[in-house]
């Protein structure tokens, strides 16, 4: 079966339309700060939050809205994260009434999010004349300007689409996301929001939508602070055709195969984008005794800051790696361990059953000054692999988080 990435982000799946604009939220008005997807005909719904365990209003609402697997549009802001606020829910369900009377849905079928600076109250007056403004342009075209409405310290919009054919008719997703700081998820990264014309019921698409999250979003890290407002959500609204996906067959794991594609793209998209990040890293672990310690090994060496200097002066300080590896919250033996540190510029072995080997550390500052770093774990000591995603740890994160409410 063949998966192929397109164009046209949340809009890529027949019947979904997409905008942002700056509608005042934010202070720069060259950054947009709203924006919509809606699709033409009701979908069945999903989402992962936050396991935090202080959660923003809109979490609540969207909670609440989707319980019976149903919605027709989502709503998101940016510059604000209405968390830790009196009147948070209220003012995200009247974000809702409002968005349900532009489109002409139900305030209910609508999936809200907002991100931005917590404990500030959120100033209704620019959401209400923007979703007024907003709704009507919004079109097959918007995927990008939406991409645009949800970021905060983003430098890149991250968006990405994939099709592939079931029986007679082709199935498309598309997802934007947003994510650069305070990335560390229980769940799920940040803000995705996920669209795609597949017939599939909400009890599966629920079911797809935690197998891939856990595998991709909840296997990125960027500095180790699970946000408030993490959420993923997926809106199907069965326009392709196909006969809709019940069970966990053959359609379903092309389902999965197609979102998991998607999500590992996004997830890729935001290590690359965090905060001051020079250095994609990617940590694969293979050889493990069971598929948990395989996460939770190479978690551990995605989460360590000290793994994240190292590769930012592109120190081979294999040390700190096996350090991490050490403290991970798994069963496993140590003296089975090998380690591989890689890039396009070659690869070089420097830990061997657990101990350190001679290695020229010029080829190692070579390898290890591209941007994209991989650094390949071999437990030998059973079939299970993992891989996570995080980047190096800069000056520039400290200055750009020493002021940002301020």
């Amino acid at each position: 079966m063949n998966f192929n990435k397109v164009s046209g982000g949340v809009c890529a799946p027949k019947g979904f339309v997409a905008g942002g604009i700056h509608c005042g939220i934010r202070k720069n008005q060259s950054k947009k700060d709203l924006a919509i997807i809606f699709s033409e005909k009701e979908c069945t719904a999903a989402a992962v939050y936050t396991q935090n365990k202080v959660f923003g209003a809109p979490i609540a609402v969207t909670r609440e809205n989707i319980a019976g697997g149903k919605a027709h549009a989502l709503i998101c802001n940016s510059g604000n994260a209405n968390t830790c606020n009196a009147d948070g829910i209220e003012k995200a369900s009247l974000m809702c009434k409002l968005t349900a009377k532009a489109l002409g849905i139900e305030a209910t079928d609508i999936i809200i999010a907002s991100t931005g600076v917590i404990g500030q109250p959120i100033d209704m007056d620019p959401i209400e004349k923007g979703i007024a403004a907003l709704a009507p342009l919004l079109s097959a075209d918007g995927s990008s300007d939406a991409a645009e409405a949800i970021m905060t310290t983003d430098t890149k919009k991250k968006e990405c689409a994939v099709t592939f054919r079931l029986g007679s008719c082709m199935i498309t997703l598309g997802a934007i996301a947003k994510g650069s700081g305070m990335i560390s998820p229980n769940m799920a990264t940040m803000l995705s929001f996920i669209t795609t014309d597949a017939a599939i019921t909400a009890e599966m698409l629920k079911a797809a939508l935690q197998e891939v999250v856990d595998d991709t979003y909840n296997m990125l890290s960027v500095d180790g602070d699970t946000s408030t407002n993490d959420m993923v959500s997926i809106m199907a609204n069965g326009l392709a055709g196909n006969a809709p996906i019940a069970s966990k067959d053959e359609g379903f794991e092309a389902f999965v195969t197609a979102l998991r594609m998607l999500s590992t793209e996004l997830t890729r998209m935001m290590a690359a984008d965090g905060e001051g990040a020079t250095k994609l890293l990617q940590c694969a672990v293979t050889g493990a005794p069971s598929k948990d310690a395989a996460k939770m090994v190479a978690k551990s060496v995605i989460n360590s800051s000290l793994v994240k200097t190292a590769m930012f002066g592109a120190d081979a300080n294999w040390g700190r790696i096996l350090c991490a590896i050490g403290y991970a919250d798994a069963e496993f033996e140590i003296d089975c361990v090998d380690v591989f540190l890689s890039s396009r510029a070659g690869q070089i072995q420097v830990c061997k059953d657990g101990f350190g080997l001679d290695f020229s550390e010029s080829v190692a500052k070579k390898i290890l000054l591209e941007s994209e770093i991989l650094i390949d774990i071999l437990m030998n000591q059973g079939e299970a692999k993992a891989t996570a995603w995080g980047c190096d740890l800069t000056y520039d994160y400290v200055k750009i988080n020493g002021d940002y409410r301020t």
